[in-house]
């Protein structure tokens, strides 16, 4: 195993992406020649990670109660990985925080703990919340997938999304008695840069610089994706 992969794929399968329907269903070409339906995570529009005849690659599950055996894990976009499962970037900050092995957080905590309610009513469901013996400033830490992309500059949203605007004011809320963070997990590893994506959600991009301004701390995290496991990279450029 490679020390340099916060996290390691199970063996991957490639194929050729032939469509992407009912936004969680996509057809795969395997080197077979087989075609085979795959269970697609992310049901956004991915905007620039769906181009069919792309390479891709899947993971199979051996759970005789699925109903598709597989999952469909990463695609090429101009000769870059870019990871597509959005079940697994909150996966993945799980493992490290745990092993206190993420960067812009260790020494911080000594507690994490997953999907706590919050919010108001505490009708919401934090991502993670860390903490250490003194319950003084916990840390609260919600993660978005980040898969768009422009000339070197990741993107979110990729289309208008009331729930992420609902996440930054409920984040906005917690100060001036928690730390709020807002963690977005760039997908790939051509991205050196990280802006809110005004053209597709202009009330986010208002909201994000309102928490930005009030103290919600923001940590764009580059990650390098291949078929083989995952890397971080370090933070990317804030511009707001």
């Amino acid at each position: 195993m490679d020390t340099d992969f916060i996290y390691t794929y199970p063996a991957l399968i490639p194929g050729i992406l032939k469509k992407r329907y009912k936004r969680f269903l996509a057809d795969i070409e395997l080197e077979s020649g087989e075609t085979i339906t795959a269970h697609c995570a992310n049901t956004g529009p991915m905007i620039g990670v769906c181009d069919v005849d792309s390479r891709v690659y899947l993971s199979k599950s051996n759970n005789p109660k699925r109903k598709l055996a597989y999952s469909w894990e990463l695609i090429e976009v101009d000769n870059t990985w870019v990871g597509i499962n959005t079940a697994l970037p909150n996966r993945v900050i799980k493992q490290v925080l745990e092993q206190e092995k993420f960067p812009p957080l260790q020494g911080k905590y000594n507690q994490v703990r997953p999907e706590v309610p919050y919010g108001k009513n505490k009708k919401s469901r934090i991502d993670f919340l860390l903490s250490n013996e003194s319950e003084k400033n916990p840390i609260y830490v919600e993660v978005k997938n980040t898969t768009l992309a422009t000339e070197k500059m990741a993107l979110f949203p990729d289309t208008v999304t009331t729930r992420g605007q609902k996440h930054l004011q409920e984040l906005m809320d917690l100060l001036p008695d928690a730390q709020p963070i807002m963690l977005y997990f760039i997908n790939r590893g051509d991205c050196n840069r990280f802006s809110p994506g005004d053209n597709y959600d202009p009330e986010y991009g208002k909201l994000f610089r309102e928490a930005v301004e009030k103290g919600v701390k923001i940590l764009p995290c580059r990650f390098n994706i291949t078929p083989q496991g995952i890397r971080y990279l370090g933070l990317a450029e804030l511009v707001l």
